[in-house]
């Protein structure tokens, strides 16, 4: 049996293998691309963090009478710095003044009382020893003495009573610092120990800021501080004010609270601050800078070298000794300006392109010229120096 052959499907074939040879030889023909890299380096880098945080008082007090009464006078300017221990408010001190007096007068009677029973109680005591008493009698005078010393004792205790009391009618401060508004005035009627504060004291020069931190990310700090290269910072701690400009006084770090809050899954952070001019007060929102960690073998590169796929996964390009690209998978930490901060796909003298990639795909030929990033992150050519050219040349 004579099978029929079909010309024209192979006429296509040999066109296909024919147009697909023509493209290959055609790329294998054309030039290999120029593309610009910089040579990966290390630098000293000081791990800053930026936190969002709140000014607070380094003391705050809220005054509240511990008697009740009238106020008969305000004592102080609303707003202005009060000293510890000056007096606030006169509560109407005339039922304290009168419980004073009557709580003297009593410990006097007993004072009294006290010495004929002593001596009564001595005469007994005489008598008991020549038998021209009997002992009942002088049982007894010694007891009635023990209870006239009881009764001074308790009476004593009543006037110091009456003395503190009548002394709360004086509200002092109890701490120094600036107070704000009054919320009472003269005649309103006071309780002792009150819900409602007349007033409320606080110390504003030093003042504190509190910070809150991730856990998450305090974490990832203690991890990153195991590492040899990398050293703990300083306590030193920069703020920026509400409206854009840096604070005047540096900081420092006091303390780091010892638990978790389960709400906010943060840790706060708390800074104190001198505060001579009163500019920072309680309440108000600050960005705080805090120098962390400092890495020795820190490794920056330009962010127009680092790009992101669409599942988020960051890599680069990098060229080998063939001057072939290669695509790298890397982890960045955070961004320095117009860095990157690499935690792990890069290493040291390994070619980074940064200019180009729109010519090239992972395994293409290309030309390399190597560049650096100059201190406007302006890219410039880098050529060896001669006599007749300079260092550095603008351009890519």
């Amino acid at each position: 049996m004579k099978y029929p052959i079909c010309t024209g499907g192979i006429v296509l074939v040999a066109a296909l293998l024919s147009g697909c040879q023509q493209d290959n030889a055609a790329r294998k023909s054309a030039p290999a691309p120029d593309v610009a890299y910089i040579t990966v380096t290390t630098s000293t880098h000081n791990i800053d963090t930026q936190m969002q945080a709140r000014v607070v008082a380094s003391q705050m007090a809220e005054v509240r009478p511990q008697v009740s009464g009238i106020i008969q006078q305000r004592l102080f300017e609303e707003g202005s710095r009060v000293e510890q221990g000056q007096l606030l408010y006169q509560i109407d001190p005339a039922t304290f003044q009168a419980a004073y007096n009557e709580a003297k007068a009593n410990l006097n009677s007993a004072k009294a009382s006290l010495v004929t029973a002593q001596l009564k109680a001595q005469r007994y005591a005489n008598l008991l020893k020549v038998d021209g008493i009997a002992k009942q009698d002088a049982d007894d005078a010694h007891a009635t003495y023990l209870e006239a010393k009881a009764d001074t004792d308790r009476y004593q205790a009543e006037l110091e009573s009456a003395a503190i009391n009548l002394e709360y009618t004086k509200v002092k401060a109890p701490i120094a610092g600036h107070i704000g508004i009054s919320t009472v005035t003269q005649g309103a009627l006071v309780t002792a120990q009150q819900a409602t504060a007349l007033a409320t004291i606080r110390s504003l020069d030093p003042i504190y800021v509190d910070m809150r931190k991730g856990s998450t990310e305090l974490l990832k700090l203690r991890q990153l501080l195991r590492d040899k290269s990398i050293s703990q910072g300083t306590t030193a701690v920069a703020l920026t004010l509400e409206d854009g400009s840096e604070y005047l006084y540096k900081g420092e770090l006091k303390m780091q609270e010892v638990s978790v809050d389960a709400s906010t899954g943060t840790v706060t952070l708390r800074a104190e601050f001198p505060n001579p001019e009163g500019l920072l007060l309680p309440g108000m929102f600050v960005r705080a800078q805090v120098n962390e960690a400092v890495d020795e073998h820190a490794i920056l590169v330009p962010q127009q070298g680092i790009y992101h796929s669409a599942n988020g996964e960051s890599y680069a390009y990098v060229i080998d000794d063939k001057n072939v690209v290669q695509k790298r998978i890397v982890e960045t930490v955070n961004a320095v300006e117009n860095q990157w901060l690499i935690a792990s796909g890069l290493s040291v003298n390994d070619k980074l392109l940064v200019e180009g990639s729109d010519k090239v795909r992972p395994g293409s030929a290309v030309k390399p010229v190597q560049v650096e990033m100059n201190n406007s992150g302006t890219m410039v050519n880098v050529v060896k120096p001669t006599s007749d050219t300079p260092a550095m040349q603008e351009g890519v």
